[in-house]
């Protein structure tokens, strides 16, 4: 009967393995959910630049400085150090943040957790520098970052907008906002107008004896279409909805800039940074960089950051299209994403 206790023992052996097999896919399941949700929560990113730049400056010192001139320089920020501490009040507070806006000017969500987290810390009198980079998008989006801004002036914080590149129609409607417009000599300042792009496919689905319907209730529930008739009494009411929201982005740009000719100014036109200076449209000609390096002395600036972790999922997805990518099996599609809504856009 040995055949038997041979059988016995294997049968014992792969339970084992099999015990262990779902003991560690248990475990691994386990791990994989509790990094998925810790990866969910939001995180917020906080650097001292003015400790950064001082240890740029160090370490340069030490490739390009005899030990004589080494010796001067750390003799003096001793003193420096010791009349610092006698110092009863810190150096005021400036808060630096970040705007990178697309389209859709989805960074507006990073924008309002970093203003909440601000807003629990700043005090009346800080400042808030706003890096802004955008050539505009839909109007409820950059409408809804103009209001976020809003709120740091609320709180009595300083805000000041400095724009190296670009900073039109909806990063525009943000900039104003600003006690302080600061721009590059190239940057792309402006653009104060409303644009609507619509293909219309109403006559190549009558050419080739297509019915399209669209059932409303309300008369002008839907103006202009993809797919619909396009009248003249629907192109007209569409277009006066484009001219109403022209006359609110007008409005918005003159409460907080009441010094602007808009006959000039609000013709959906673009300048650069050393043309917009002329007209009103920003303060100062001067680079982020120049103007957060030169109150490196004054202030302490703290670079605020809001990042989402991205989940395990997205991780694995990320990697599997990467990878796939490299392969030449997947090939994203060109052109960007159509909406099939007619969102006006201010640009």
């Amino acid at each position: 009967m040995e055949w038997m206790h041979l059988l016995t023992d294997i049968l014992s052996f792969l339970f084992k393995i099999g015990i262990l097999v779902f003991a560690i896919g248990g475990l691994i399941l386990l791990i994989a959910y509790l990094s998925q949700v810790k990866s969910l929560q939001p995180s917020l990113k906080v650097e001292n630049w003015g400790e950064k730049w001082e240890e740029s400056q160090k370490l340069l010192e030490l490739e390009v400085l005899n030990k004589e001139e080494l010796k001067k320089i750390q003799k003096k920020e001793k003193a420096e150090a010791k009349e610092e501490e006698k110092k009863p009040l810190q150096k005021p507070r400036l808060f630096l943040l970040q705007f990178d806006g697309d389209i859709h000017a989805s960074a507006v969500t990073h924008l309002k957790h970093e203003i909440n987290s601000l807003l629990t810390v700043a005090k009346s009198g800080d400042e808030v520098v706003l890096q802004l980079e955008s050539p505009g998008g839909v109007v409820h989006g950059y409408g809804l970052a103009a209001s976020e801004l809003q709120r740091l002036k609320n709180a009595g914080l300083i805000l000041t907008v400095c724009v190296d590149k670009v900073g039109a129609s909806g990063g525009y409607m943000m900039a104003v906002v600003g006690n302080k417009i600061l721009a590059a000599p190239f940057a792309i300042i402006g653009s104060i107008g409303v644009l609507s792009q619509v293909p219309n496919f109403h006559r190549l689905l009558k050419k080739h004896d297509i019915d399209y319907k669209e059932y409303t209730a309300g008369e002008y529930k839907t103006t202009v279409s993809l797919m619909g008739e396009i009248t003249p009494q629907k192109e007209q009411k569409f277009l006066e909805m484009m001219q109403g929201t022209h006359d609110l982005f007008k409005n918005h740009v003159g409460h907080y800039r009441p010094q602007l000719d808009l006959s000039k100014v609000a013709t959906g036109e673009y300048w650069y940074g050393t043309q917009a200076l002329g007209l009103g449209l920003i303060d100062e000609i001067k680079t982020s960089d120049d103007y957060l390096f030169s109150k490196r002395q004054t202030h302490k600036v703290i670079y605020v950051k809001h990042e989402k972790k991205k989940s395990l999922s997205e991780k694995l997805n990320f990697s599997a299209t990467k990878l796939a990518s490299l392969l030449n099996i997947f090939q994203p599609a060109s052109g960007a994403h159509q909406d099939s809504k007619p969102w006006e856009q201010i640009r």
